[in-house]
């Protein structure tokens, strides 16, 4: 994918403004899981279409401290582990503590199904970004957001790219590479250093 071509990257205010807008939605805290699933855990839209209560919950029934992605919920075969950030945890309590969820092994459902498709994921995103005025933004922003947030801190918890590159399910860290959005206020700090 070109460098011009990809999705953008989200801001704290735009991340905070998207939750906002789908929470006083419809199904608002479906939403705000969904787009959750995708900026505090870097899931594709496949994935969060996918994802069902075994992969979220631990042993207990209780909403885990991992999303155990498998294969098969994941592009070709990049299952893997992903720690719940606090904020995503919390939703998920709530999504799954909810009646008309117990019924479903889906975590993502809609009024007419047990579960959902990608593209509606998709088509989900695309209309919220639309009604925010965000444009250049896709399904893919989230995950882009994540992956270049992960990628900024990974080494203030003396992590790597290559960490990064595991939590977003790439077989090449060339691939991790092209997620992650330059900045370039910390390439101007950088070179006043040298």
């Amino acid at each position: 994918m070109s460098l011009g071509k990809q999705a953008k990257v989200l801001n704290s205010k735009q991340v905070d403004a998207l939750l906002h807008h789908v929470g006083r939605r419809r199904n608002g805290l479906r939403n705000q899981v969904i787009v959750l699933l995708s900026v505090r855990a870097g899931l594709r839209a496949k994935e969060i279409a996918y994802l069902t209560w075994s992969m979220v919950l631990g042993a207990d029934g209780d909403v885990g401290d991992h999303i155990h992605l498998t294969n098969a919920a994941a592009k070709g075969n990049s299952g893997r582990g992903i720690p719940i950030n606090k904020q995503l945890k919390s939703a998920l309590i709530v999504l799954h503590g909810s009646d008309r969820q117990a019924a479903s092994d889906w975590v993502i459902r809609t009024e007419r199904s047990d579960h959902t498709s990608a593209q509606a994921v998709v088509n989900l995103f695309r209309r919220w970004y639309q009604d925010l005025g965000l444009i250049g933004c896709s399904s893919h922003s989230g995950r882009r957001t994540f992956i270049t947030n992960a990628a900024r801190k990974i080494s203030t918890v003396g992590g790597s790219l290559r960490d990064v590159q595991q939590l977003a399910g790439h077989s090449s860290l060339q691939t991790t590479q092209r997620y992650i959005e330059g900045n370039t206020e910390a390439v101007r700090r950088v070179v006043d250093l040298i």
